[in-house]
């Protein structure tokens, strides 16, 4: 019994820090996504909302999502075989992705203290709540998602929509007669790094959300779950590169990436409940979702500059959709009832909380600021001082 308890506590303790390693995963990604005159700013948002809101989930998040009654961490018993103090380290890690998911989506014309405002109300009330309703026997139980396709990435997804509407795009994103006018990554090899990171974070991700490892049957559990999660994301790649180059003979790895992260989203609700060709399917979809999803977002004037809203909320939906489709044992209408309430939730809620932020508080930088990058004007240093700013 203590062995196990050892052994499962450690497995918990391990899969959090693998989640944490997803913070530098989109920090990289997103630094390398923006112009060169936003980076610092993009990096130390990132850096801010890991403490922010696991700050937050320490002082009440955690006790709003799996019922405590007090203030600070007050003991909430796990209900396995581990140390409570391992499972809310675990729970803690993923708290900071919903934002992160955010962070990308809202860069170059964002204020990073206003923002950590709106991380404050996301890991300690819009966060949890949904967590409850799903993960701590809420209403929304029946529903299954393994490790957040709904209640971390489509939670993320819906709250970066409803932010970039109130928000408005980039200038010169859009023209006055219409055309989408490009804007390139600054950094690709960060990119690369970043998108990697994501996918090693994501066996901590999946993997660890089966708690307990200390058993044959839980062992090759969890095995399948991390072999369904790579399965996804290789497929996922595999095909949005098949696609790109289908459509302009090239290979643009930007696209790739996040065809790869398309896929790990979509296999995140149901890599527990899917045998061994099922990612394949749902991988190949989340591929491809992201793909055609990226330029329709752009064709409705959604700037969106890492294409977040296209991987996280378009294959969370997927996801938990597929959890359904390729088994039996899980209700079509179940998982369609969580996607329903929680867009119902988080969208109207973040579009308040935004809009209240941004007329309160000054949310959006200064079309000044927005011009000559926000790394000055929000940080004082810059990315890159021995070359040149662009002013493009």
């Amino acid at each position: 019994m203590e062995t196990s308890y050892v052994i499962n506590s450690f497995f918990l303790l391990f899969s959090a820090v693998l989640i944490i390693l997803m913070a530098p995963g989109f920090a990289m990604l997103e630094a390398g996504l923006v112009r060169t005159k936003n980076v610092v700013t993009v990096l130390t948002g990132n850096v801010m909302l890991y403490a922010v809101t696991s700050f937050v989930f320490l002082l009440w998040g955690y006790n709003l999502m799996f019922g405590g009654t007090g203030f600070f961490l007050d003991g909430v018993p796990s209900a396995g075989d581990f140390s409570m103090l391992a499972f809310f380290f675990f729970q803690m890690a993923f708290v900071s992705k919903t934002v992160s998911i955010m962070s990308g989506g809202v860069s170059e014309r964002i204020k990073i203290l206003p923002f950590m405002l709106f991380a404050i109300v996301m890991a300690g009330l819009i966060y949890p709540l949904v967590g409850n309703w799903i993960w701590a026997g809420g209403f929304l139980k029946d529903m299954h998602d393994l490790a957040g396709s709904t209640v971390i990435h489509s939670v993320g997804g819906w709250a970066v929509l409803a932010a970039i509407m109130v928000l408005g795009p980039r200038a010169g994103k859009y023209t006055k007669d219409g055309q989408i006018r490009p804007i390139p990554a600054s950094n690709i090899p960060l990119v690369t790094l970043g998108a990697l990171l994501l996918w090693i974070g994501w066996f901590g991700f999946n993997g660890g959300s089966a708690f307990e490892i200390a058993s044959k049957d839980n062992a090759d559990l969890v095995s399948t779950i991390i072999i369904n999660t790579n399965t996804a994301g290789l497929v996922g790649a595999i095909v949005a590169a098949l696609l790109v180059y289908m459509q302009y003979k090239k290979l643009d790895v930007t696209m790739i990436l996040n065809g790869a992260l398309g896929g790990l989203v979509a296999i995140t609700a149901g890599a527990d409940v899917v045998g061994l060709w099922e990612p394949i399917v749902i991988g190949a979809i989340g591929g491809a979702l992201v793909v055609f999803a990226v330029p329709f977002f752009d064709r409705m004037k959604i700037d969106d500059p890492v294409g977040a809203i296209s991987v996280h909320l378009v294959n969370g939906i997927w996801g938990t959709i597929a959890v359904a489709l390729f088994n039996s044992d899980y209700s079509m209408m179940s998982q369609l009832k969580g996607i329903a309430v929680v867009a119902l939730f988080v969208f109207p809620v973040t579009y308040i909380t935004i809009f209240i932020i941004k007329h309160f508080f000054g949310l959006r930088c200064e079309d000044e600021h927005e011009y000559n990058g926000l790394d000055f004007d929000e940080c004082g240093v810059e990315s890159y001082p021995e070359f040149v700013k662009s002013k493009v």
